[in-house]
Parts: structure tokens; C-alpha cells; sequence
């Protein structure tokens, strides 16, 4: 976005919700020495863990969050604000990867959330689950029947808390009841404000057919078809549901949990080793305000990492987890021999296409008008209601490309593509105009298609070395991406939109006359990281050593006292967007870690 939102007055600031009635600390001095569980990371999954250990008075827990608190930020809990947490923010860890091969050779920015709810509290809201074969293959690959749909089925309810939507319409044949839950911390919504291109967009579908079919709720586990997008939003307040507002700030008071910001972990330390299973590892490193001295913390039952797809490998490589030999070259003495460790990276790619439109009621002017933006932050501080308590799309759908050979979806029913609609341009945004975006995701990478993360320096603070590993495969990915852009392009030959179109936003937009090299050129100039990180601490079946970093129940292999729970321990990217995901294995991680310690 061009225009940063400007947080101008003190009134505004003093009006903002108090999300936790609890205290963050942001220095050591009130800690113990020692926790029953210490947590690597206060994001997605870790405040999840956080909260359900801590239901047991008996239990203490500690997280350790490396970055800021999420508290008093507006751009984090404003909906509609949600692009604005990122790039080159103080929430972001403002990563950039290598150069891309599939991409031109571009070196694209590569957000993750470092602050309280982790990437939670930055990401673009949108809730999908996926399909439920990406659950079952899960369960195929581990060997643990409990990482399947009908397992994990039940942890999405568990974690979610749906509920109406801002203006409080009528939301019958939205969405269905049956598949979502109603009392967990994680609130879900349905767009909370109506745009003029809701009636168009409902219509191209029924003009259609083809791909474009309806599905009255694309969280089912059946995800194919059209229908009305949902977002991490709590509709009654219009606000961001993120880790740290829905998991953690309700639960603050709990005596037994301290939860630390700006304490970035360097290692874990094994204090000894245990016949057949290895070092054990029971102290965190770490340090406050991104200086030392270096201080330590002890866990007597478990360390839970939670860093993230990122830096949960950068923590293991530091610990001396990883390549043996890649750790010597880099002066680490090694601890364990994994060599997966921060391989495996798989991510979805996104292109976005973009038409001027013969309209007025676009959202493009509230990312360059200050003054309209402030009028809406302020209608949206007193009322909780317009257009601010929307997210990026109101309207999402998924398809998958018939008898394309070797499929690499999950199953027979599960995406290739997902495709999603947007009431204004989505990226940087031009002086005048207004815009329509379409946006399609390639869900399903080819094998070939994949990344690392990897280091350079024995610097445990250094910055990593990421290859997000996109559009890689040749056979896969350019030729799938090829099938959405032309269901885009299709789409937007509908009907409907005949009055409202007035022609491509760029030049080098294909259209549907374009040809299939042509299509491919835009795709490798113009994708980038749809940032759904997965895969570089990937669970295998237990015992296995040769591949994965996790055994089923998340234990770190060849290892005590270490629990991965964090999007990284997924060995194949779910189609659909990571968030939901995360907050169902981090649930079913807590059930895994209660029933070793009699909880």
C-alpha cells in the first residue's frame, strides 16, 4: 500500500480496546528460574499451547516471545488495516529470500509476524481449512490415524468461536452451522460490510457453471465451489482475532503463566542425555531487547517450540540439531544428526490480476486519502461497524483441473487453486482509480517444489537464509497457476460484470484471447509468496530417522525435552491458508502433551 495508516491523535489511541486485563512483562526480573513448560514463541500455535496447559493450576508456564506486544496497535487490529502490518514494519521480521528461479529470479520480501500472536497478528484473516484428504495424508504419512480429517475435524471446532457478523445481517445460506464451533477462543466471521460487488460476483457464478459452482460453506473439508469468504474477525467488536487476543489476553490473570515479549531465544541446552533417546534438552537461551547479556531458563518437563517455520529451524541449528556436517562447517558442535532440519519448505504462490471499473464504492481511496481513512478509523472506533471491519476478500472459491496428469492434490476432491475477490487493488496503490482484484493461489506444489531455510553464520542471531522454493517444478506449477489465471479471466467475462469492467488495470495483463506463453510470462513476472510457510521440521512416522524432524506426537527425534508445535512440523502445505490449521494441530498438540504428563 502507498499510504502507511497515520496514527495521529492521542484520542484515537486512548480509545483503543484493551485486549487483556493481564500484565506482559518486558523484563526478566519477575521470572522464576524454572517452568513446567517453557514456550519458544508466543504465536499462533505457542499461545494455544499456553492456554491449555495452563487450565491446570498446577501447571506454570512460561512464553517467550521474541517480539513486541501486540497491545494499543491499531494497524493489528483493524480489519481492514491488515496491509499495512507488512512489509518493513516493526511486526514483521522484514525477511527476504534468495532468488527465486521460478520467479525471474526475484529476491521477494518474506513476512512473518515478530511480535505477540506471531504471524496471527499480521496475516490477511482469511479462515480456510483445506480439504479433508490433506488430513488423512497426514495421517498416511506419519502412521497416526489422529492427524486425520475425522481426528482434526473435531480440534477445528474446538478452537474456533464463530461468530455474527458486524453489521449483523442475515446470514442464512452463508455459511453452515453444522461445520463450525461456537466456544473456542479463536473467532471466525463472515464479511462484517457490504460492497457493490457482492450481487455482481453472486451472479457471475450462476452465469457460468463450470468450475464456478456454489458450496454454501468451503470450511466442510469439501472445499470445491463458491461462496462467501470467512475471516479471522470477531464480528461483534470488528476486530482481528489473532493468538494473542483470542488465546492469550483472556487467560493473562492465571497466576501460573508469565509470558515475556521482546526475548528472542538463541539455543536450547541439553543438561544431559537419556538412554535411547539422546541429549536432553531442558534450557532456553535467549536475550531481552535485541542485546545481551545472554539468560537462561529452565523447563523441568518440556521445551515447546513454537518459533515458527522460519525460526524454529534457526533455533534447532543453533542448538546443534541438524546436518552434522553443516553444523561443524559452521562451528556448531553437533548435538543431534537431522538432517532435514530446515528442508522441505513448501509454500503457495500467488498471482493477483486487477481491471479499472466503472465505480465509486471501492475501498482504493481509503489506502490513499488520509482524511477519508481517518473518517472511517473514527466510524469504526464508535461504531464497529463499516468498511474498516472488513478484511481483504468477501468472496473465495476453489477448483481443481480435471484429469491434469499426476495430480499432486491430496485427493480427488481437493483443489489445485483457490480464487479470491477483492473490492479494491490489491497491492500499491496508484493516485486515482478504482480497481477489482482477483487473486489466485497455487494450492498444490509439485514435488520438486520445494525450499529451506538455512544459515551462513554462527551468529544465532543472523538472518536466515530462505529459499521459498516457488513455482519450481516445470510439469506442476506454472501449468496449474496457467488454469486459474484462465478461470480468472473467465470469471470476469460474465455477464455481470459488462458495466462495471472497463478494461485491464496493466498493460501486460493477459486477457482471454492471450496465449498460453504469454499467460505463463505474466505468471513468472508477477508471483509472489502467498507467505504459507510449512515443512521445515516435518513429522515422520515415529522412529524414523532417515527423513522428518518430529516424530507423530510432535518429540523431537534422536532427542528428550523438546516438542515442535508450529505450522513447520506439516510435511505438505494443506490447500488452504496456514492459520486454521495451526490452531487445529496446536489444540490436538496440547491434548498429545496433557496425556504424557498426566494433565
Amino acid at each position: 500500500m502507498t499510504l502507511k495508516v497515520k496514527l495521529a491523535t492521542a484520542a484515537i489511541w486512548s480509545s483503543l480496546i484493551s485486549f487483556g486485563k493481564g500484565v506482559v512483562l518486558e523484563d526478566a526480573a519477575s521470572l522464576s528460574s524454572s517452568y513446567d513448560f517453557v514456550i519458544v514463541g508466543g504465536g499462533t500455535a505457542g499461545n494455544v499451547v499456553a492456554n491449555r496447559l495452563t487450565e491446570d493450576p498446577k501447571t506454570n508456564v512460561l512464553v517467550l516471545e521474541a517480539g513486541p506486544t501486540d497491545a494499543g496497535v491499531l494497524e493489528i487490529q483493524v480489519p481492514f488495516l491488515c496491509t499495512h502490518t507488512t512489509p518493513q514494519t516493526p511486526w514483521d521480521w522484514n525477511y527476504t529470500t534468495v532468488p527465486q528461479p521460478g520467479l525471474e529470479g526475484a529476491s521477494i520480501t518474506y513476512p512473518r509476524g515478530h511480535v505477540l500472536g506471531g504471524t496471527s497478528s499480521v496475516n490477511c484473516l482469511v479462515y480456510t481449512r483445506g480439504a479433508k484428504s490433506d488430513y488423512d495424508r497426514y495421517a498416511n504419512v506419519t502412521g497416526d490415524k489422529g492427524w486425520g480429517w475425522d481426528s482434526m475435524f473435531g480440534y477445528f471446532k474446538k478452537s474456533e468461536k464463530f461468530t455474527p457478523p458486524s453489521d449483523r445481517h442475515n446470514t442464512t445460506d452463508e455459511f453452515n452451522p453444522a461445520v463450525h464451533g461456537f466456544n473456542g477462543f479463536n473467532s471466525v466471521s463472515l464479511p462484517g460490510a457490504p460492497t457493490d460487488i457482492d450481487g455482481r460476483f453472486n451472479d457471475a457464478i450462476d452465469e457460468l457453471g463450470g468450475v464456478f459452482t456454489r458450496n454454501l460453506d468451503t470450511n466442510s473439508g469439501e472445499p470445491l465451489g463458491f461462496g462467501w469468504s470467512q475471516a479471522v474477525i470477531d464480528g461483534p467488536s470488528g476486530t482481528r482475532s489473532s493468538s494473542s487476543s483470542g488465546y492469550l489476553s483472556p487467560i493473562l490473570r492465571r497466576p501460573n503463566l508469565h509470558v515475556l515479549v521482546n526475548a528472542q531465544v538463541s539455543r536450547l541446552i541439553s543438561t544431559g542425555h537419556q538412554a535411547g533417546k539422546g541429549p536432553v534438552f531442558t534450557k532456553v537461551e535467549y536475550r531481552l531487547n535485541g542485546k545481551g547479556p545472554l539468560k537462561t531458563v529452565q523447563a523441568t518437563k518440556e521445551i515447546i517450540l513454537s518459533a515458527g517455520s522460519i525460526n524454529t529451524p534457526q533455533v534447532l541449528t543453533n542448538s546443534g540439531v541438524g546436518n552434522s556436517q553443516t553444523l561443524k562447517d559452521l562451528n556448531i558442535a553437533p548435538q543431534v544428526d537431522l538432517p532435514n532440519v530446515g528442508e522441505n519448505l513448501s509454500d503457495h504462490p500467488i498471482v493477483t490480476l486487477a481491471w479499472l471499473v466503472n465505480s465509486n464504492g471501492t475501498y482504493d481511496d481509503f489506502n490513499r486519502n488520509a482524511t477519508l481513512q481517518a473518517e472511517e478509523l473514527q466510524k469504526w472506533r464508535t461504531t464497529r461497524q463499516g468498511v474498516f471491519v472488513n478484511g481483504i476478500s468477501q468472496h473465495i472459491g476453489f477448483a481443481r483441473v480435471p484429469d491434469f496428469p499426476n495430480n499432486p492434490a491430496s485427493g480427488t476432491d481437493s483443489p489445485n487453486y483457490e480464487i479470491f475477490v477483492s473490492n479494491f487493488l490489491l497491492g500499491n496503490t496508484p493516485p486515482t482509480g478504482n480497481f477489482l482484484s482477483i487473486s489466485a493461489i497455487m494450492l498444490t506444489p509439485g514435488p520438486s517444489s520445494r525450499g529451506s531455510v538455512r544459515f551462513n553464520s554462527s551468529d544465532p542471531f543472523a538472518v536466515p537464509v530462505i529459499d521459498a522454493g516457488l513455482l519450481v517444478d516445470a510439469k506442476t506449477d506454472v501449468p496449474l497457476m496457467r488454469e486459474a489465471v484462465k478461470s480468472i479471466l473467465h470469471l470476469v467475462s460474465a455477464p455481470a460484470w459488462k458495466d462495471y469492467i472497463i478494461g485491464p488495470q496493466s498493460s501486460s495483463q493477459p486477457t482471454l484471447s492471450s496465449t498460453d506463453k504469454e499467460i505463463d510470462a505474466f505468471i513468472t513476472a508477477n508471483s509472489r509468496s502467498a507467505y504459507h510457510v510449512v515443512g521445515t521440521s516435518s513429522m515422520s512416522p515415529k522412529g524414523d530417522t532417515k527423513k522428518g524432524v518430529v516424530d507423530p506426537d510432535l518429540k523431537l527425534k534422536k532427542a528428550g525435552g523438546i516438542r515442535i508445535v508450529d505450522a513447520s512440523i506439516l510435511p505438505f502445505v494443506p490447500a488452504g491458508h496456514t492459520q486454521a490449521a495451526t490452531y487445529a494441530l496446536a489444540e490436538r498438540a496440547s491434548d498429545l502433551i496433557k496425556a504424557d504428563h498426566g494433565l
